[in-house]
């Protein structure tokens, strides 16, 4: 049984970064893939980054050079940083394991305004 926790969301400024982590509770988190997406109201969840079990990292369009994922088998976390943050990152951002089928967090929201 995986679970997922997030922590790091909250009110940031544009052009501001912001640092994602999310803390795994699982019995080998080394071998699964994780990612991280987010969420508007209205609309699909979409994903920002994902990280395979070899550190391979995958970005969208709309994040990739302003986002970095990263992960730390030791501790069983997942982090995403942000940089440059834009009006359109204002989302709910939630971690998941194994893919769109598998585990999700509870979200985190993120609110880029000045």
């Amino acid at each position: 049984q995986v679970q997922l926790v997030e922590s790091g969301g909250g009110l940031v400024q544009p052009g501001g970064s912001l640092r994602l982590s999310c803390t795994v509770t699982a019995k080998t988190f080394s071998i699964i893939p994780m990612a991280w997406y987010r969420q508007v109201p209205g609309k699909q969840r979409e994903v920002v980054a994902r990280i395979t079990t070899q550190g391979a990292e995958y970005y969208a369009d709309s994040v990739r050079g302003r986002a970095s994922i990263s992960r730390d088998n030791a501790k069983s976390v997942v982090d995403l940083r942000m940089g440059n943050l834009k009006f359109e990152d204002s989302a709910v951002y939630y971690c998941n394991a194994n893919g769109p089928g598998g585990t999700w967090g509870q979200g985190t929201q993120v609110t880029v305004s000045s």
